[in-house]
């Protein structure tokens, strides 16, 4: 007689709390690295334009990873990969802790960079636990980690720095990243899809929820069942196999691009003008050859029958819009505000932007939450078309008054309430709006558009600081030094007003295409009562 073995699936709520502590750590441990890096460059003996790639590097592999992390947990298993990735993200923090040179570094930031994709994994598993009526609670606690971690890594990471030195940021959160990796593996259990199965019984509302997402998938009502009747080159679709030539045709575009952008800024000569050229036509022949590439291929990284539905593209770009503009002001811009000196800025320390980012921050993780209960009780389009609205006012009013570090803090409350609200909309509606066999492939692709427009974000900032600059003279010494005029914060934070005002048609793009794929009734994201 064979053997069958019982799994303990754990409580949806248990399965949620430790999850969320990958957002913890990950979003700590960026945030702690933040006051590190002048250290960093001294230590290591680096220059500042190569010290970019601290940050840089985590994004880039981020973005590259996480369509692939996705398409593997469909098919190799969630918990199965989320454990693989994270024990390289753990010793991605021992061997930052151990590096010598800049080139160790760069690798260790790397290997953070690949746990970046842990995330939409943990976001299939938490909709695989969650009945729908609770989905919207659970992501929304879920995301608002993020934000937790981030307030976390900016209140003790300067004081650790200052006391320990940079190395100990990673000794810090190593043994918190291991315990994180043995709590998984023990209690988080995860019912892994049947990928050939795709017959819904009575009452399913996955089936009828989900048959405008992909054409080739066709569903027919026969009284009470909901049948599959076709499903084109499935068994291809699911088949094991990695698309090695999707995964480097992505890379490439991805990185040559993010590359022209930083040649952008650099000064304008024969061999930048070379090197823009280059890269910029190396992004585009890779892009092409991506394209081409997954149109083809039995198992894509991105499946562009997706993209190709207006509500979940109109859904990815409200979130690229969170990443771009977020990551260009908060993170990139307020920073060397604060601390250029008077005229061209205020002259505070580290402790400065701390004290103008912490509102921030907690902010963002109080509404995060508060926003989930919002959108499970309205639905995902007036809290994310609201979220839009708030996020451009609070752009606009940033442009006209930031004149003090306490009115650029206020302002950053009313754009945390946006940006949250937009963040936790727009996720859901990707969803919801995905079919749950395809759901580890759509969430990559919808935090892949995210860190590319987190990408974009700080470089366009970049260009506008070192375009418009000023020299002021240091009194102790007599030394000129350049530094961002008041015009280039002017021109950074218009900008981001403006593209605020792109998510907001975007919003209305998405209210139009869901109305009309519902009948016009029914808003995805609430609940059948």
């Amino acid at each position: 007689m064979q053997k069958v073995e019982k799994k303990h699936f754990t409580s949806p709520w248990i399965t949620l709390a430790i999850l969320s502590g990958l957002g913890i750590v990950a979003l700590a441990s960026e945030t702690m690295v933040l006051p590190a890096i002048p250290e960093i460059i001294v230590d290591l003996g680096i220059s500042y334009e190569d010290s970019s790639w601290i940050l840089a590097a985590p994004l880039v592999t981020g973005a590259v990873m996480t369509p692939i992390a996705g398409k593997l947990s469909d098919t190799y298993g969630k918990k199965k990969m989320l454990l693989i990735i994270l024990g390289i993200f753990v010793l991605g923090f021992l061997v930052g802790a151990l590096a010598i040179n800049f080139l160790i570094l760069v690798a260790s930031r790397v290997m953070l960079g690949i746990g970046i994709s842990m995330f939409p994994i943990a976001f299939s598993i938490i909709r695989d636990k969650f009945p729908p009526e609770k989905l919207a609670i659970g992501q929304a606690i879920f995301t608002s980690t993020l934000s937790g971690g981030a307030v976390i890594g900016l209140v003790i990471g300067g004081g650790i720095v200052e006391n320990y030195g940079w190395r100990a940021i990673f000794l810090f959160i190593l043994p918190v990243a291991a315990i994180l990796f043995g709590v998984i593996a023990k209690f988080v259990n995860v019912k892994e899809i049947d990928q050939q199965q795709l017959v819904s019984d009575k009452g399913s509302e996955f089936c009828c929820r989900f048959t405008h997402v992909r054409k080739d998938i066709l569903l027919t009502e026969n009284t009470n069942t909901y049948t599959v009747i076709d499903i084109k080159n499935q068994n291809a679709r699911l088949s094991k196999s990695l698309d090695i030539k999707g995964a480097l045709t992505l890379s490439v575009t991805i990185v040559s691009f993010l590359l022209t952008l930083q040649f952008l800024e650099g000064q304008a000569s024969l061999v930048n003008l070379i090197q823009i050229i280059l890269f910029s036509s190396v992004s585009v022949i890779s892009l092409i050859l991506f394209v081409r590439t997954e149109k083809k291929s039995p198992s894509p990284l991105i499946d562009f029958k997706l993209l190709k539905n207006k509500t979940i593209l109109s859904a990815n770009i409200i979130n690229m819009v969170v990443g771009l503009t977020a990551l260009m002001v908060v993170y990139q811009t307020l920073p060397i505000l604060i601390r250029s000196p008077p005229p061209a800025g205020f002259g505070g320390d580290a402790s400065s932007i701390a004290h103008v980012q912490l509102p921030y921050m907690i902010v963002s993780l109080i509404f995060s939450v508060a926003s989930g209960f919002v959108i499970s009780k309205f639905g995902n389009l007036k809290p994310t078309t609201i979220g839009t609205i708030i996020t451009t006012v609070g752009f606009f009013i940033l442009f006209m008054f930031h004149s003090t570090e306490a009115s650029i803090a206020t302002v950053l409350i009313l754009v945390a309430i946006g940006l949250a609200l937009m963040q936790i909309g727009s996720v859901n509606v990707v969803l919801t709006s995905t079919p749950k066999q395809f759901s580890g492939v759509s969430l990559g692709m919808n935090l892949l558009i995210y860190l590319i427009g987190a990408s974009v974000g700080p470089v366009i900032a970049g260009s506008f600081l070192q375009a418009n600059q000023v020299f002021i003279e240091s009194e102790p010494n007599n030394i000129s030094a350049s530094f961002p005029s008041p015009e280039s914060y002017d021109l950074t934070f218009l900008t981001a007003a403006l593209i605020a005002v792109v998510s907001i048609a975007f919003a209305m793009l998405l209210i139009r295409s869901t109305r009309h794929q519902n009948g016009g009734t029914k808003e995805i994201g609430i609940p059948n009562r």
